[in-house]
């Protein structure tokens, strides 16, 4: 893997466009972008779809959002990470009791894995924006 192009669009929808527009122009050859949140990976979508270059470019990003699984739905956001919002909140007080408590923490590091969503099980992660 050759990273061809690292830039931010600071986690918003418009600035991912903006700098995947740019870097269509440039004209480097770019096969995947994977964007640290939704937003930005949808920005990217938009501006690939504007200069009809969309084809087999992989498109990932990372929050599971609703508008996001939308896109995953629909086939044009390859891929998703959902971040569990209650999971990490429950991570969070369970760390504070332990801490209250006087217990260590193992490595000092809570980890609440992302969630990988695809076509295949994208309805599941919209279920949990329904409720």
């Amino acid at each position: 893997m050759k990273l061809v192009r690292e830039q931010t669009g600071d986690y918003q929808r418009s600035l991912g466009m903006t700098v995947m527009e740019n870097w269509i122009q440039a004209g480097d050859e770019i096969d995947a972008i994977v964007a640290n949140n939704d937003e930005m990976a949808i920005g990217a979508i938009m501006a690939l779809e504007e200069a009809n270059k969309r084809g087999d470019i992989i498109v990932a990003g990372i929050d599971g959002t609703i508008d996001a699984l939308e896109y995953v739905k629909q086939g044009k956001l390859n891929i998703s990470a959902f971040q569990d919002a209650y999971g990490q909140g429950k991570g969070a007080i369970e760390a504070a009791i332990k801490a209250v408590n006087g217990e260590k923490l193992d490595n000092n590091f809570i980890n609440i894995p992302f969630e990988l969503v695809t076509q295949d099980n994208v309805d599941e992660y919209i279920k949990k924006w329904e409720k």
